[in-house]
């Protein structure tokens, strides 16, 4: 009849626990279900024998991170975790589809010159508006043309070039 309190107290610690990821208590269950857990484990080498209490012991320190693995594993699969969970788009092309990101992309493949030193982060004027990029490489001086390689997540991403020949410009794509 003790083993069994001792047991039942293990369980319902563990399901106080569990209990704890739906009800925000601030720790309140937790503290409740650890002093269950322990309480049902003293329990096991107060009634039973040291062998018991070492198995019961081993077996909540094994079983514990267990099922916490498969928890958290089957968590989001079920209908009150798919409700609780917000899945973030990670990839690129969400954050390239931003409207502040999207102006961005028009700067991909144009020639600019740097207002600041970029060491690696600094200023470069694209068409006289000033933008916040990061070099590629090493350090570049201020005063240098750069062309723009790449967008990710928001950052322009920009290259040392030789200056532009003016003469070979396209007037088509500067915006008046």
């Amino acid at each position: 009849m003790e083993l069994t309190l001792a047991y039942l107290l293990i369980g319902l610690g563990l399901g106080l626990m569990g209990a704890e990821l739906f009800f925000p208590t601030g720790g309140i269950l937790f503290l409740c279900a650890l002093a269950a857990v322990i309480a049902g484990i003293a329990l096991t080498f107060i009634y039973g024998d040291s062998a018991i209490g070492l198995t019961t012991l081993v077996g909540v320190c094994f079983a514990g991170p267990l099922i916490f693995a498969l928890f958290v594993n089957l968590w989001p699969r079920t209908s009150l975790g798919r409700k609780m969970i917000v899945e973030v788009p990670a990839d690129d092309e969400t954050l390239a589809n931003m409207p502040v990101n999207l102006e961005l992309e028009a700067l991909r493949g144009r020639h600019g010159q740097t207002l600041s030193d970029l060491r690696p982060s600094g200023a470069v004027s694209f068409d006289g508006k000033r933008i916040d990029v990061m070099s590629e490489g090493p350090m570049i001086p201020a005063g240098v043309w750069v062309r723009c390689i790449d967008v990710k997540a928001g950052r322009v991403i920009v290259r040392r070039v030789e200056a532009p020949d003016l003469n070979k410009v396209d007037f088509n794509d500067i915006k008046t």
